[in-house]
């Protein structure tokens, strides 16, 4: 594969580095450093605003030049990539020093010092240049036309472009010295919300979901779904839907979800029946869901926190039932595929036993346990991510040291397993680092972003030309917002596009449209998940095709096909706001169940299958009934729901009538 994503780019970086010994020790012991910092600042001594996040962002700075280097990971670097890079990791480490260590001067200050802007603006530079690398060149090309828009005006350094600008899109124009401290001398920049995140709360969870890699707890989250779901009908990709479920609480990432349990999944799924693109397909529409999955959700559970102001606990337990019927809408689909094509589960003696695999690794579900009780108890998701941590260790430590006391333990043996914690330790360690680099990176960029959109206005004036297109229609603003998210997509990781999208787009939802700020943030948020699975640029389908041996673009087609719920279920937390915000029991019941009824429906219209095949005249008359349990009018609701009972019932019959 060849697709510019933080995933992809990290697995090719980790193997091709530059091969001078000196270099991979200085990745790891950095990267180390980075870990333990960040522990220090999440469980002993929290740091302030301009210490946390400028150091590190130095720390992710120097490792992205030292990891990604000038001319590609698949070349040496030769004196002329030192040249460039060397250089580069200086002004890193002179970009997380300055900041904390000027911070009185540069908060007393009335302007600007010229030595503060010409930092910020080396800062700035570095930036973009760690985005191309490590996140892709759209990114960095989206930052630096968001900097010219900022220096376009009368007043600016680029007047003449305000002339090539509609007339809504016009500012006044800023000065270099202007931007440059927007970007790095205040809050509203580089070192604004999407960093913060990074820097805490998003980091702490990446090295919590390192600690779990390393420690087997990926192996085991999907022995135990062969375990339980592994004899039924397509058996394997029921596995793959499930696992896809577990791991998202580890990696956060539906490519490297796809990569995990793809590896094992689909295979299997293609011994047992399944086209080599419809295994990829499933698989890939199965780890999209990894990313909307409390508790972890990527990073977006975080930014949205941040954003709305809402506890990071409440946007969990609101996502929860969503991602529930997303899942189900694709082990639904699933089930349907493997009946239509005859399809058996896996033979008894094929499969890993529950009672075994819980044995094995029931210690792996403690820290999730810990996690989600520190979460409730109301701990910031900074410390519970630090607890968590602490928690894998203490429960793989655990472990090993029953194991070593039940087999003839000898004083050999206790050296052998200490030195294999400690190892496993900063592998979890380094590999936690390397993992948020991406990440870091492309929050780093969008706060470039957020910065001029915040100095410009951009923001109401994206609103305004938002409402303009769509002409006050709900429907075709959601359109809008999912070619939005779909272009970028193209360039972006899902968390990049998902900040980028939700400052141009979300007072439009909230202010225009009427959307409550915490749906309207997870309408987009979900949106922003579509360029994994929705063609031509479906990145974990690409990775799915890759496992699978198909055609990228076949594969993809079976992924966006499978992954409908990603678009139908957002939709339904516009029109039927209860099943996000609450309300009297009675109607939040009703509105959950008819979410499971419509889709459902969905899924046997998609398919024309069910209990039995489906007539086309039964196909034609299911997309009325769902469209109708869509509507915000109870009375229409409940005729939509009756039509798919009605009809369903009749296909049920069907189905018994030719079985007797």
């Amino acid at each position: 594969m060849s697709e510019n994503t933080p995933d992809t780019k990290a697995e090719t970086a980790s193997e091709n580095v530059d091969e001078h010994p000196l270099v991979l020790r200085a990745i790891t012991l950095i990267g180390i450093a980075l870990s333990l910092f960040q522990l220090y600042a999440a469980g002993v001594q929290p740091l302030g605003l301009f210490f946390q996040r400028p150091i590190h962002l130095g720390f992710i700075l120097v490792l992205c030049f030292l990891i990604y280097p000038a001319f590609g990971v698949t070349r040496k670097r030769g004196i002329a990539g030192w040249l460039i890079d060397g250089p580069l990791i200086a002004g890193a480490i002179l970009a997380g020093y300055w900041v904390p260590a000027n911070i009185d001067t540069i908060a007393n200050a009335i302007f600007p010092r010229t030595i503060d802007v010409a930092v910020g603006i080396l800062t700035v530079l570095l930036v973009l240049e760690a985005a191309r690398r490590a996140v892709g060149p759209i990114m960095t090309v989206i930052a630096a036309v968001f900097l010219a828009y900022a220096f376009a005006g009368r007043r600016g350094e680029l007047p003449w472009l305000a002339d090539w600008l509609p007339g809504i899109l016009n500012h006044r124009g800023y000065s270099l010295d202007r931007v440059a401290s927007q970007m790095t001398l205040g809050a509203e920049g580089i070192y604004g919300i999407p960093l913060g995140v990074a820097a805490t709360f998003i980091f702490v969870f990446v090295l919590f979901g390192a600690f779990l890699e390393v420690t087997g707890a990926g192996k085991f989250f999907i022995d135990l779904a062969y375990a339980t779901t592994g004899r039924q009908r397509g058996g394997p990709a029921k596995a793959a839907v499930i696992a896809s479920a577990g791991m998202g609480s580890i990696s956060g990432s539906a490519i490297a979800n796809v990569v995990t349990t793809g590896a094992f999944t689909i295979p299997l799924m293609k011994r047992l029946g399944y086209r080599p693109a419809q295994a990829g397909g499933i698989e890939a529409a199965a780890s999209t869901g990894g990313q909307i999955m409390p508790p972890l959700m990527g990073a977006g559970a975080f930014l949205m926190s941040e954003f709305t102001r809402t506890p990071y606990i409440d946007i969990v337990l609101v996502s929860i039932f969503p991602a529930i019927l997303y899942f189900g809408s694709v082990y639904l689909l699933v089930h349907i595929a493997a009946v239509k094509q005859g399809l058996k589960g896996m033979a008894r003696e094929d499969l890993p036993k529950t009672r075994d695999v819980l044995a094995d690794g029931w210690h792996f579900l403690l820290p999730l346990v810990a996690l989600i009780f520190l979460l409730v108890a109301g701990y910031s998701p900074m410390r519970v991510g630090f607890y968590a941590i602490v928690a894998v260790i203490a429960a793989a430590s655990a472990r090993a040291l029953w194991n070593y006391a039940t087999n003839e333990p000898t004083l050999e043996g206790l050296k052998s397993l200490v030195w294999r914690g400690a190892k496993l330790t900063l592998k979890a360690l380094e590999l936690g680092a390397r993992n948020a680099v991406a990440v870091s990176a492309a929050c780093a960029v969008a706060g470039i972003i957020v910065g001029v959109v915040g100095l410009t206005g951009l923001g109401l004036k994206f609103s305004a030309m938002m409402l303009a297109f769509s002409g006050g229609n709900i429907i075709l603003a959601l359109i809008l917002v999912i070619i939005a998210s779909l272009i970028l997509g193209m360039g972006l990781p899902v968390t990049a596009a998902y900040i980028v999208l939700i400052i141009l787009v979300g007072p439009a939802l909230t202010s225009e449209f009427g959307v409550p700020l915490l749906i309207a943030h997870l309408v987009v948020f979900w949106y922003s998940q579509d360029s994994n699975v929705t063609p031509p640029v479906a990145l974990a389908g690409f990775a799915g095709a890759a496992i699978a041996g198909s055609r990228p673009m076949e594969t993809s087609v079976q992924a966006w096909k499978y992954a409908k719920g990603l678009y139908l279920i957002p939709l339904f937390m516009v029109f039927n706001k209860e099943i996000i915000i609450g309300g009297p029991l009675p109607l939040v019941i009703w509105t959950g169940f008819i979410a499971i009824v419509a889709l459902v429906a969905f899924a046997a219209m998609l398919e024309g299958f069910l209990f039995a095949k489906m007539p086309v005249w039964q196909r034609v008359a299911l997309l009325p009934a769902i469209i109708a349990v869509f509507w915000p009018d109870l009375a229409v609701e409940a005729a939509g729901v009756a039509a798919i009972i009605g009809l369903l019932a009749w296909n049920r019959m069907s189905a018994t009538k030719v079985t007797q």
